[in-house]
């Protein structure tokens, strides 16, 4: 019987492990992959670049992955016979680096050094699994949105900075030196050359270097790049909406989230339903305007609104606006409103009173534009406390699960007596032909559940593929049968809708995370009213020359056509400042360190007689 320990032969994989080897150190030696300005111009020249990876740790897998395409199209473009250019570089700026230093100053404050963390708890035997994330709700057609999370790929899984250093092969000593923000500048960079060289990469190595103004030459490059941009008036300086830590104060973007990368905020508009009788259990109320405020995508519908859903079992405050004005909405979202000019004092909320959807029930409240006048709140039992307040206007002329939810009430008296509903506050309530739709008609949730043959609220998969062909195809092609706009496109009367509303003082404009936004320092985001300098990408002129200009690029292919022309769709006033991090600072505001915004191009104007910034420093062990 052969040895079932005896080892597999490596001789193969050797051998081309030393050819390998033998070829880098020809490519080294010969600087094969250095290219400077040709004298023969007539030769073809090709240039390929990388996304900066940012070095707040090793690459990983997914580098390697995009890194591959990249090489093997330079490669072949060499064999072609073209002049190949590859630089490379290492991204520094943001907030990444210097949370994590920072995080790590702290555990050496709290723990020591080495540091002593405590124990986690042991698991138990009634301990629940993790939920499963909520699918997320519909939100507007035209928003953008995305998940996805490059932390996950540099922590491990660690929960401490230390334990993160320590599993990306940091030596003990050297764990405390990374307290200091600028060594991580030094330290990683070197790691990835060498790792790439590893790989057999054709980098052009002298033209690599680091950003942020540790970096005089790009420093000056993204100065430059600033002060041109503010020249044309492409730079601004306003409120806007921002996702926003309150933790650190300052708006989070992407490459400070430690979750939620991605996510843009996502704009409602919260109608104000104010309660006609204040109840016994709010009679501390009394002399206050107290408003159940509804957030919803959609303001241009409000002409159709029979009721207002709320959830029973749902948790709600009675939260302080003003000195005349309460709202009524979930924790989470008056947390929102006060960073958005909505609360007596900035960032604070201030409950005078917590009340179930139970306490809600059967009130009467003013529905503005409503047909109606006066309509009354019932109970749904589908409505998620993570999105919007919490509380939900009724339009089932246009809302497939507002339809099948008053059908259920109509239809079923015990249903109704379950809650304590009176029959007025139901029965008279009859659909609203609001939007006519071509194609599906003027009242496109009944005729969508109709022929969908949904019979009930339990129906949730039919239902959400009601509610996206409304939604879609309601905006896109609907026209509105009733009020000021009627005649207009649903897209042109929304906003103007939305305006004349919050101009009336119906309504306010509200704003919220699509998603789950944390922060580098464990904070979850808020979306804030923030002054800020911004560049304003969405503006239609400077838009239509960028769309013009994609019409005459070549794509590798359509798909990445596609996913340009996406991105314009959504990007509009794009925060280039911060108050946290690393950066350059922006030329007029020296405090302020910004965001690059033309990463790449700096390639170009990193000549290969300049130094980079990492000059001899290297790491204090080999690479492995």
């Amino acid at each position: 019987m052969e040895d079932e320990t005896k080892k597999e032969s490596t001789v193969k994989r050797d051998t081309l492990r030393e050819i390998e080897v033998r070829i880098q150190k020809q490519w080294e030696e010969s600087k094969a992959f250095e290219l400077d300005a040709p004298e023969d111009v007539s030769k073809p020249k090709y240039v390929v670049t990388f996304p900066y990876p940012y070095m707040n740790g090793r690459l990983h897998l997914g580098h390697t992955f995009t890194l591959t395409k990249v090489e093997f199209t330079a490669g072949y473009q060499r064999l072609k016979g073209k002049q190949v250019l590859f630089p490379f570089a290492f991204h520094c700026t943001g907030m990444p680096i210097k949370a994590c230093a920072d995080k790590l100053k702290r555990e050496i404050e709290l723990y020591g050094n080495p540091p002593v963390f405590p124990a986690p708890p042991p698991p138990t035997e009634t301990e629940e699994p993790a939920p499963k994330p909520e699918a997320s709700a519909k939100v507007d057609p035209t928003a953008y949105h995305a998940q996805k999370s490059k932390v996950k790929a540099k922590s491990g899984g660690q929960q401490y900075q230390w334990q993160i250093m320590r599993s990306m092969g940091v030596p003990e000593s050297e764990i405390p030196k990374f307290a200091d923000a600028q060594h991580w500048l030094y330290y990683f960079p070197p790691y990835c050359q060498s790792d790439m060289k590893l790989l057999g990469v054709g980098v052009d190595w002298r033209r690599s270097f680091i950003t942020t103004d540790v970096n005089p030459y790009y420093d000056s490059f993204v100065r430059w790049q600033f002060e041109t941009l503010r020249e044309k008036g492409k730079i601004m300086f306003g409120k806007r909406y921002s996702i926003f830590s309150p933790k650190d104060n300052q708006p989070c973007a992407d490459h400070d989230r430690a979750s939620g990368e991605g996510v843009l905020p996502q704009d409602y508009t919260l109608i104000k339903l104010q309660i006609v009788t204040l109840p016994e259990k709010m009679r501390a109320l009394e002399g206050r305007k107290v408003y159940l405020v509804a957030a919803t995508l959609r303001p241009e519908t409000m002409y159709g609104q029979t009721n207002v859903w709320v959830l029973p079992e749902g948790e709600y405050g009675a939260f302080e606006i003003n000195d005349t004005d309460v709202f009524i909405c979930a924790e989470r979202s008056a947390r929102n409103l006060s960073f958005q000019e909505h609360s007596k004092v900035a960032g604070q909320t201030n409950c005078l009173l917590n009340v179930t959807g139970q306490d809600l029930i059967g009130l009467a409240v003013k529905a503005p534009l409503s047909v109606y006048g006066t309509v009354y709140v019932l109970p749904m039992l589908s409505i998620s406390m993570k999105k919007g307040t919490g509380i939900v206007t009724s339009v089932p002329s246009d809302a497939p699960d507002d339809y099948i939810w008053l059908e259920e009430y109509k239809k079923k008296p015990l249903f109704r007596a379950k809650y304590g509903l009176e029959d007025n506050m139901v029965l008279p309530f009859e659909i609203v032909p609001i939007i006519d739709i071509p194609g599906i008609g003027n009242t496109a949730a009944v005729s969508t559940c109709t022929s969908l043959k949904i019979k009930s609220p339990n129906d949730r998969v039919l239902l959400d593929q009601a509610k996206e062909a409304v939604y879609q195809k309601g905006f896109y092609t609907g026209v509105m049968l009733v009020g000021e706009f009627k005649g207009r496109t649903v897209q042109e009367a929304k906003t103007l809708i939305r305006d004349q509303m919050v101009a009336a003082g119906d309504a306010v404009v509200y704003s919220e995370p699509a998603d789950v936004v944390v922060s580098r320092s464990g904070d979850e985001c808020v979306v804030s009213l923030v002054d800020q300098w911004y560049i304003p990408y969405g503006e239609p002129e400077w838009r239509a020359q960028v769309e013009a200009h994609l019409k005459t690029m070549d794509f590798y292919s359509e798909d990445t056509a596609k996913k340009f022309n996406f991105a314009l769709e959504w990007l509009n006033q794009w925060a280039c400042s911060r108050t946290y991090g690393l950066g350059t600072r922006l030329p007029w505001d020296p405090q302020v360190p910004s965001h690059p915004t033309q990463y790449q191009c700096g390639h170009n104007n990193q000549e290969p007689e300049l130094k980079t910034t990492l000059g001899d420093a290297r790491p204090t062990s080999a690479p492995v």
